[in-house]
């Protein structure tokens, strides 16, 4: 068996704010009646939270729900436990109509970081981070490339994209992140 690596090896870039990729992460991909004690008894197992409401993610330390439409939520789970966690997903939700799919090695997760991890954003996403509340989750473009994003900590946001596009979006976000392009110059 092959040892799994993450999309572009841990590359970071330091200007007025650090991106970097954030390495292996467990995703998974369910599919169902959001609504149903099923769904939500089986969310609250695998992800330790509750379903998240629209646009929200609900984090519970090294896990997560995350809303990505109405019939739809991402899990994100420790790497090494997203195999278990579908698993245990496909037996809580037996029964009833729903899907669930590892998506871990399809997907890449970024990191922009710093006072101004903002401006990074703001130039490759149409969305008024502005309104952007804490525990919501935006999916949008970065570019020309389809991603979700959320502020995961103080002057931090966590990207993912599609594995296949990981090299362009690292270096949308470099150059974003370059001293000289800033926004708003201190």
């Amino acid at each position: 068996m092959s040892k799994a690596v993450s999309a572009l090896g841990g590359v970071s870039h330091k200007g007025f704010a650090e991106v970097a990729e954030a390495g292996l992460r467990g995703m998974i991909t369910v599919r169902g009646d959001l609504g149903s004690a099923a769904m939500k008894k089986a969310v609250k197992a695998a992800a330790g939270t509750a379903v998240p409401a629209q646009r929200r993610i609900e984090v519970a330390g090294e896990r997560a729900a995350a809303w990505m439409s109405p019939d739809e939520l991402l899990v994100l789970v420790p790497y090494g436990e997203a195999q278990a966690t579908v698993a245990a997903l496909e037996a809580a939700l037996s029964g009833t109509h729903h899907l669930v799919a590892d998506v871990s090695d399809a997907r890449a997760v970024f990191t922009i970081r710093g006072a101004r991890a903002d401006e990074v954003l703001r130039k490759l996403c149409p969305v008024d981070l502005d309104a952007l509340a804490e525990g919501e989750i935006r999916r949008t473009r970065a570019a020309q490339v389809a991603s979700a994003f959320w502020k995961s900590g103080p002057d931090e946001f966590t990207l993912v994209s599609f594995r296949s596009v990981a090299a362009y979006v690292m270096g949308l976000l470099e150059v974003s992140a370059r001293p000289g392009s800033e926004l708003f110059p201190a």
